[in-house]
Formats: structure tokens, sequence, C-alpha cells
């Protein structure tokens, strides 16, 4: 056996590029904003108190951050509350969702891939990576395959090691 044979990296010269979506979440706060906490009792929503208590809210903490809005009470929630926790927030974050944490880094990984230069992945092999440190939303992973199909050679998900093939063209 020659055992002084130079080990290649086949991976790095197949000119295969992996994308990792933790990649495309930008950095900056992440809040989830509950209507429950504007509500009489957690459950009541009164026209009255719940202007007042937006009013009353230091929404400058929320200052160049993402927020979700959520609703976890029982109560019946009219479609203006939202738009009025929406315009309390504008003017200080940087985008403003309704849903959980899961929805808002669908949002922001949205926002991040359409943002991208597809022309950078013509004619390429492009991995998706489908493990890391973070959950990704599906719907992230829909939004990238709709984004890099139209212009990629191939389209893959996983790792260099094991790949499931999604697109060929």
């Amino acid at each position: 056996m020659n055992w002084n044979k130079v080990i290649e990296n086949r991976v790095a010269k197949s000119g295969i590029i992996t994308l990792d979506l933790v990649d495309f979440i930008p950095s900056g706060n992440q809040y989830v904003v509950d209507m429950k906490d504007f509500m009489q009792d957690g459950l009541i929503l009164r026209e009255k108190d719940f202007r007042l208590r937006i009013k009353e809210k230091d929404w400058s903490e929320f200052q160049d951050s993402f927020v979700a809005v959520s609703n976890s009470s029982d109560g019946i929630i009219p479609l203006w509350a939202y738009m009025l926790i929406s315009s309390a927030l504008q003017p200080y974050s940087s985008l403003v969702v309704r849903g959980n944490k899961s929805h808002l880094k669908g949002a922001l990984l949205k926002r991040s891939i359409e943002a991208i230069d597809e022309s950078e992945y013509k004619d390429k092999r492009v991995i998706i990576k489908g493990c890391g440190k973070e959950s990704i939303p599906e719907s992230a992973y829909i939004a990238i395959t709709q984004k890099l199909q139209p212009v990629v050679r191939s389209l893959m998900f996983g790792e260099a090691c094991s790949t499931v093939p999604v697109f060929k063209a």
C-alpha cells in the first residue's frame, strides 16, 4: 500500500456550491409580541383600553429588530388590532409579520432569498444543506427551489457526501 499518496478533496474540486439557509437569516434581534398582553385579563379586547396600552408601551425596544405579532389568547382579535400593533412598530422595527418565531424566520429567509442574484448560480450544481444548528422552515426550502431552479444545472438537498436530487436540467 502506498502511504505517500496525497488525500484529495474531490468535493472541493467538483465545483458544487453548498448553500446553508441559516446563512441567509439576517443578523438582528427577533421578538414576538403577544396580542394577549394588550387585552383585558389577556382575553377581552376593548378598543379604548387596547389603544391606551399601545400608546403607553415603549416601542423603541424594537428598534432595528424583526417582530412577529402573535395571539396566544382564546379571545377574538379584530383585524384592525393587528394594524394598530403594526402601526406602533413601524417606526422602529425592520420587519413585522403575523405569526410565531418560525413564521418570522420564514419571512426573513424569504426576503433574503428573493434578494439573491441568481446569475451567480447559472449552470452551477447547487446543494441546499439539510442539517444544521437551527431548524429552517419548510417555506424557505420552497422559496430557494423556486428561485434557483430556473438557472441552475442541478439542485440537490443534503450534504456533499449524501444528496437527494431535486432538479437536473
